[in-house]
């Protein structure tokens, strides 16, 4: 290490130490005798001083004073002193900045292993992450197709269910026509019915009055009896007609009978329509019941296709968050990178 303020005296002393030690007192010479120290210029310069000054003086050399060669001694002795206790000191603080540059480029390397450490352990929890965001995004797109699925098939079965209802409704009109057609042919009979009894029981009374009227006719005048035989003949007549009467009555009976049989088949048509009503009915309820489970089924799969959105959201936010860590973690090992090297340069 250089020293400060080199004086001409220093370079005397050297140059007749070397003189003394037959030497040649050359530039480096004097520059090794003063222990590295000193500009080679200024040492040049002092030498060329002393040469030309050893020319004309060397008689006076003789004339100075002990006193003033003793305290030019002690002074670069002190000098000296000085010096190398200065160059110890700054000697052992550079080996105390030396040591503490290494302990801390330690202690960086170890650091720079830990996060090396955490950032594989980050980039294959970012990976594991990556592959769980992918699986929950193929469940999703699973799910989500599995909804439109169930969707389509409730829209079916809605359709289905409005057909099928319309159809009950038309059975249902139907049913009510043929129930409103038998109980009109059902009046309509008993109406003819009642008219025919009715037709009938006056014939009967009209019969039992002219027969009256002969009891009477004969007790009163039992002495005209071909008179008598006149009206029993004008009975028998009566009789043949009622007869006809009778029989034309049992014939219109036969043909109501023949229409209840008719109305009856007719009811039983009507009874077969009502127990495929009652089937229809039944068949659309199971398929309300069907609708009913279908629109549950939607409404957990709609709650699940929620969840796993929300899943999904939160692997993005973690994923994103990991990788914001990552890209410190990099970006704070570039920088002690970067100080490791400047500190080794």
């Amino acid at each position: 290490m250089a020293r400060t303020g080199l004086y001409k005296s220093d370079v005397k002393k050297a140059r007749d130490s070397l003189l003394a030690q037959s030497k040649n007192p050359s530039v480096d010479a004097v520059r090794v005798a003063l222990g590295n120290t000193g500009s080679k210029t200024t040492i040049h310069k002092y030498l060329k001083e002393l040469e030309e000054e050893g020319g004309g003086t060397e008689g006076r050399k003789a004339s100075i004073s002990e006193a003033l060669q003793d305290l030019v001694a002690r002074l670069a002795v002190q000098l000296q002193e000085e010096a190398n206790a200065r160059i110890d000191t700054i000697r052992a603080h550079s080996a105390d900045k030396e040591k503490q540059h290494s302990e801390a480029l330690t202690a960086l390397q170890k650091d720079l292993h830990v996060l090396s450490g955490q950032l594989k352990q980050a980039e294959a929890a970012m990976h594991q992450e990556a592959t769980a965001h992918s699986h929950t995004r193929e469940t999703l797109q699973r799910e989500t197709i599995s909804r439109h699925t169930l969707e389509q098939q409730v829209t079916d079965l809605k359709e289905r269910l409005a057909e099928n209802e319309a159809h009950r409704r038309s059975l249902e009109e139907k049913h009510q026509h043929a129930r409103d057609a038998l109980e009109h042919y059902r009046q309509s009979v008993k109406e003819q019915r009642d008219q025919d009894q009715r037709r009938h029981e006056q014939q009967i009374q009209q019969l039992q009055a002219e027969m009256r009227q002969l009891q009477q006719s004969l007790i009163v005048k039992q002495d005209d009896v071909t008179r008598l035989n006149q009206e029993g003949a004008r009975l028998v007549a009566d009789l043949a007609h009622a007869q006809s009467a009778l029989y034309d009555q049992q014939t219109r009976g036969r043909q109501f009978e023949q229409k209840l049989e008719a109305l009856q088949a007719v009811e039983q048509y009507g009874k077969a329509v009502a127990a495929r009503l009652a089937d229809k009915e039944i068949q659309t309820q199971a398929q309300r019941e069907q609708l009913e489970l279908s629109n549950a089924r939607v409404g957990a799969l709609t709650s699940r296709v929620r969840d796993l959105e929300l899943a999904l959201a939160a692997a993005d936010a973690k994923l994103a968050a990991q990788q914001g860590v990552a890209a410190e973690l990099r970006a704070y090992l570039d920088g002690r990178d970067r100080v490791s090297e400047n500190q080794t340069n």
